[in-house]
C-alpha cells in the first residue's frame, strides 16, 4: 500500500515575495479587510450575492473578530491575509486581501483555492505573486496533487491571472450562477503537481 503524504495545514506560514507577504490573519486587519466586503464589485465576481442591490450584511467588529481566530485555528484550510509591500502609501504593512486553500480532499490529495483583493490592492500584480506563493506551499510544503478553482464568465480579468499561472481549464459549467435575472457560466480551470513542478507558475 502507498503511504499517502499527509497534508499539514495545521501550519500556518509566512510566505514572502517582492511586492507582497502572506501570513496568519492579525487583529488590524479586521478593520482593513471590512471595506472589502461590502463591495458590491467584488460580491459580483466571487458569486457571494445574487442582485447587484443585495442587502448588505456586514459583520459586526465581535464576529469579524471571532472568524478571524477561527481561521488561523482550522486543521483543514489555510486562510493567509495579503499584505501590499509595494504600495507607495503603505505604513507598516496594509493588508489588501486573502487567499485560501479549502475543500481539502486527503485522499485525493486536492484543495479548492479563492482570491480576494480590496480595491486598492488590484491590478499591480499582488494577485499574481501572491498565487505563485500559495500555489508553491500548496505542491511543495502540503504535497496536494490537484489544485482547483471556478471563475465566472464575467470575470475574464481574474482567468487572464489564473492562466497566466498555470491553471488549465477543464470545462464549463452552465449557468452556475444567477445574477440580476442572467445566467452566468463558470469556468473550473486546475493545476496539478505536474504542471507545477514544470514551470513552477510561469507556463
Amino acid at each position: 500500500m502507498v503511504d499517502t503524504p499527509r497534508a499539514d495545514f495545521t501550519l500556518k506560514p509566512t510566505l514572502t515575495g517582492s511586492w507582497v507577504r502572506l501570513r496568519p490573519f492579525e487583529p488590524a486587519d479586521v478593520a482593513a479587510l471590512a471595506p472589502a466586503f461590502e463591495d458590491r464589485e467584488l460580491l459580483r465576481l466571487t458569486g457571494s450575492a445574487n442582485r447587484s442591490d443585495a442587502p448588505l450584511r456586514p459583520q459586526t467588529p465581535e464576529q469579524a473578530e471571532q472568524f478571524r481566530q477561527w481561521r488561523n485555528a482550522q486543521p483543514d484550510r489555510l486562510d493567509l491575509a495579503i499584505v501590499d509591500l509595494a504600495g507607495e502609501a503603505c505604513v507598516g504593512e496594509a493588508c489588501v486581501g486573502e487567499v485560501v486553500l479549502n475543500q481539502w480532499d486527503a485522499a485525493n490529495r486536492s484543495c479548492n483555492f479563492r482570491i480576494l483583493l480590496s480595491a486598492s490592492g488590484r491590478n499591480r500584480g499582488l494577485g499574481t505573486e501572491a498565487t505563485r506563493l500559495v500555489l508553491a506551499h500548496g505542491f511543495e510544503q502540503l504535497g496536494l496533487h490537484r489544485i482547483a478553482l471556478e471563475v465566472y464568465a464575467f470575470n475574464p480579468r481574474a482567468r487572464r491571472v489564473y492562466e497566466k499561472v498555470g491553471f488549465i481549464a477543464e470545462g464549463t459549467l452552465r449557468d452556475a450562477l444567477h445574477y440580476d435575472g442572467q445566467w452566468i457560466d463558470a469556468t473550473v480551470m486546475s493545476i496539478l503537481a505536474p504542471d507545477w513542478a514544470r514551470h513552477r507558475g510561469r507556463p
